[in-house]
């Protein structure tokens, strides 16, 4: 008998059917793949010699990890019990419904309604934090615990005492009733206001008229990470991934690809693009990690030259970002290193041409070289390891705060900003940076 703790090893001890329990076992392991283990191994033993052994179980035979393995031989028979999930949905009048054991759930997506069996004292709590984190803490829930079958909310379930035969089942409940949400609620939300009767603005969006609304929702999730607001983080990345999944609508509307087309490309891009955790390929460190990322990318692409990869850059990036990009793949073209002297070299070249153009008063000629002495800088960055999008960034920052403490200390003396003298400028400009 797998446990006498189940209900049905009283059937026995009523017929005064001599048996063995393997609730020792239980003693011993920690997980309930290691329990699974020992007990397959405990009945392939006592069966060994052509002993004929059944071992027992509550519920279905199908219900019971170690009955299935032991079924995969094909001389193993068995005779089939009542369902304990069956019984459950029964009493809860469910038609269709997703079965369980409480000891195999996180390694399963549950979905509504559901019913879980094998819920014991012992795996209660961690069967509520992973339910309620999916589905609420007031999920409606019937609890067949040993006081009988209770309603109750789900966060309640681990607060009443328990035995082999406990078992839970949660309802389903309508979209607006609901308190927590899943991607398959938030895809229904989109596509109900897609509707023909659904929202009249959202009907008449298009790829085009909301493209730049992905770039203002980036922003705002980049602006709330940079200001370490967990809360916007929060409200942002689920507004990225909104615009996400209004796209891949709009896409099936015109019969292009579906949401769970997005789904699966991106995650056959993970699973091919990190051959080093997935595959055969070896990384050391996170540079190694980038290195097989971008061989992967490049096969992926099918880019067979660096030109494909440099001229594969988004242009609707911004400048500096776009030019650190270009000039790194360059680099992995055989394009110089980004080194201190390249760049000490270069840039005296390309500043001798921009003044040069400057003195000609050559408008055209003037921004040809400024850019040039800009990506110049933008090498510079890489040579000594930064990046020139976010020291930039980091620079405007600090220079609104400088400028806004220098005004208000000009203020303070009761002076006009635009009035005073160099010396009186560099004087305030000096206090102001001391404090940033």
């Amino acid at each position: 008998m797998r446990t006498v703790s189940a209900p049905s090893s009283k059937t026995l001890d009523d017929e005064h059917i001599p048996y063995t329990s393997l609730d020792f076992l239980y003693e011993h392991c920690r997980t309930y793949d290691t329990l699974t283990r020992r007990t397959v191994r405990e009945v392939r033993s006592r069966a060994r010699g052509g002993r004929k052994v059944a071992y027992c179980v509550d519920g279905g035979v199908f219900e019971d990890a170690a009955a299935r393995v032991l079924l995969s031989k094909k001389t193993v028979k068995y005779i089939d019990g009542p369902s304990k999930a069956a019984r459950l949905a029964a009493f809860a009048r469910l038609e269709g419904y997703t079965a369980l054991s409480a000891f195999s759930l996180r390694e399963t997506k549950p979905a509504l309604p559901l019913v879980v069996y094998d819920l014991t004292e012992d795996n209660a709590g961690d069967v509520k934090l992973y339910l309620t984190e999916r589905f609420g803490d007031e999920a409606p829930a019937l609890l067949a615990a040993k006081e009988g079958v209770l309603p109750l909310p789900l966060y309640e379930i681990d607060r009443h005492p328990l035995d082999m035969g406990g078992g839970l089942v949660v309802f389903d409940l309508p979209l607006l009733e609901k308190k927590r949400f899943d991607f398959e609620d938030f895809v229904a939300i989109l596509r109900r206001l897609r509707a023909p009767d659904g929202c009249p603005w959202d009907r008449v969006q298009t790829h085009e008229s909301i493209r730049i609304n992905c770039i203002e929702e980036a922003y705002e999730l980049v602006d709330a990470i940079d200001k370490e607001d967990v809360g916007h983080m929060l409200e942002e990345t689920g507004d990225v991934l909104m615009q996400a999944v209004f796209h891949a609508l709009i896409e099936e509307e015109r019969g292009g690809f579906t949401v769970g087309d997005m789904i699966t490309a991106v995650s056959e891009k993970l699973i091919t693009r990190h051959t080093h955790i997935f595959g055969q390929d070896k990384a050391e460190g996170a540079e190694g990690a980038l290195s097989v990322w971008e061989k992967n990318k490049m096969k992926e692409k099918h880019q067979t030259t660096f030109s494909d990869a440099v001229n594969d850059v988004p242009e609707v990036f911004p400048a500096l970002l776009r030019a650190q990009k270009i000039a790194k793949r360059m680099q992995k073209g055989g394009w110089d290193a980004a080194t201190i002297e390249n760049f000490e070299r270069k840039f005296r070249e390309e500043y001798a041409e921009l003044m040069e153009a400057f003195r000609a008063g050559d408008a055209a000629h003037i921004s040809e070289e400024l850019g040039d002495v800009l990506f110049c800088t933008v090498e510079l960055g890489r040579a000594v390891g930064g990046d020139c999008e976010q020291a930039l960034l980091d620079t405007v920052k600090k220079m609104q705060a400088r400028y806004t403490a220098y005004e208000a200390l000009v203020r303070a003396d009761g002076k006009d900003v635009n009035a005073l003298t160099k010396e009186e400028r560099d004087a305030y400009y000096e206090r102001a940076k001391h404090a940033f």
